[in-house]
């Protein structure tokens, strides 16, 4: 039922007599978005935002107001936004869930969900649940928003496929000092147990791979599977989060399981941040309670993890507890930048290949995209085939790639690694004790 006219009458007042007053105008837009008067409380929630930009309840308001509004593309912007924050609200994920499910990303909304859940259990939407076959019984046909295998059994019915990657260090351009750490820390042990078991070292251990979004860090994960033959077993949070209690620890514990049985296996952990948060974020058991498998998985009191390679990513370091960081965990943070000359070259070449294309000048534009992600690159590639299929469209004829297309394309195109940079700085300069950020310093050029 929407909110009384009067009510909504006197907050306007209000909010005229105290135009800066966010929370003021925060109560009105919410008024409005309960009296489905969507365009004023959009209205009311930019306004808020405008004076408070980094407010993540005034950007979930707007968001919900888009989706009420049918702006679907709007509202997802903005929530891609909110979640950067590993710490974003349950309402955020809640959301952009339904929004997944809207565009038929399946497991892109169970894994909102299961966040959702993770950081308020009170959040559950029945509804929405059963939508997603999140808990379903063993007897129905959808189980987490996949079809339930028809031989499976039991839990081990969704086990995590293994890969066996094909790429080696050879298709990573640049990143020589990444791969030389990564040589020493998992490949030389496989190849050289006999030196290492001289030293008291074992073959196994952790890598933490860190930096901004779209520079490499998956595929240099694969990669190193790769390098060494070992079987690779890529984790999302949809295989581990789940919303019954305990049920999540028994994820991860099977997890490891898996990889032990495969070794030597490479097991990656992507967006590790939202598995491995300080728990002091926590204010419930129950994410802390994962923590705490986590770490006793890596310890490998119970059970040897000799012969399991463990990589882990996340854009986040900062927000990952400290007992990760113990010599004998992730006791190897390795800072992943964004690609450099010779590796902007790489991608390029790469993006552009089985294109229609004229002798394009790759060095002259890698010169040009200096901290460019590698996603950033692909997207310099994407927006100039664009424009070269609008031309195409009217001539009848497929024209070339130049190397001024691509120029022109990377002048429109604003590198995302800024934004991360930026939060990194204040990391960098006021929370770096340890030297754990030290491989940043010199892109801040401080």
């Amino acid at each position: 039922m929407g909110a009384p006219q009067d009510d909504i009458h006197l907050l306007r007042d209000r909010v005229r007599a105290n135009p800066d007053d966010v929370d003021l105008r925060c109560q009105l837009a919410e008024r409005l978005l309960g009296a489905d008067r969507l365009e004023e409380a959009e209205s009311e929630f930019k306004e808020a935002l405008r004076r408070a930009p980094d407010d993540t309840w005034l950007k979930v308001g707007l968001a919900r107001t888009f989706y009420r509004s049918g702006k679907s593309s709007a509202a997802l912007v903005v929530l891609e936004d909110v979640i950067r924050d590993p710490q974003a609200p349950a309402s955020a994920h809640l959301l952009l869930s339904r929004l997944a499910l809207q565009m038929g990303e399946v497991e892109r909304a169970v894994t909102h969900y299961k966040r959702a859940m993770a950081r308020d259990p009170e959040a559950d939407d029945p509804e929405l649940r059963a939508r997603l076959g999140i808990g379903a019984a063993s007897d129905e046909e959808v189980d987490d928003g996949r079809l339930r295998a028809a031989t499976g059994e039991g839990e081990n019915a969704s086990a995590i496929v293994l890969e066996r990657p094909k790429i080696t260090f050879a298709d990573v351009g640049g990143m020589d000092g990444l791969k030389d750490e990564i040589q020493l820390k998992i490949v030389h042990p496989l190849r050289h147990p006999e030196l290492y078991a001289a030293y008291g070292k074992s073959a196994g251990g952790a890598i933490l791979l860190y930096g901004p979004p779209g520079c490499g860090k998956t595929f240099l994960a694969r990669a190193t599977a790769g390098e060494v033959g070992a079987t690779f077993l890529p984790v999302g949070l949809n295989e581990v989060l789940d919303m019954w209690i305990g049920q999540s620890e028994r994820n991860l514990h099977a997890v490891f399981e898996q990889a032990r049985e495969s070794h030597p296996c490479v097991l990656f952990f992507d967006e590790v941040d939202a598995l491995a948060a300080s728990r002091s974020d926590f204010r419930g058991s129950a994410g802390r309670q994962v923590i705490n498998q986590f770490l006793s998985e890596l310890d490998g009191v119970q059970y040897s993890n000799t012969g399991v390679l463990i990589l882990a990513a996340t854009n986040a370091p900062w927000h990952i507890d400290q007992a990760f960081r113990r010599p004998g965990r992730f006791d190897r943070m390795i800072f992943v930048p964004p690609p450099d000359g010779s590796a902007r070259t790489a991608i390029l070449r790469l993006a552009c290949r089985a294109k229609p294309q004229a002798e394009i000048e790759f060095e002259k534009l890698a010169t040009k995209t200096e901290g460019f992600s590698g996603a950033d690159l692909v997207a310099i590639v994407d927006r100039a085939v664009d424009e070269k299929l609008r031309r195409s469209i009217k001539t009848g004829k497929p024209e070339p790639l130049t190397t001024n297309d691509l120029v022109a394309a990377a002048k429109l195109t604003r590198p995302s690694t800024r934004d991360w940079f930026a939060t990194a700085r204040n990391y960098v300069l006021y929370a770096n004790e340890s030297g754990f950020y030290d491989a940043v310093r010199p892109y801040l050029k401080l």
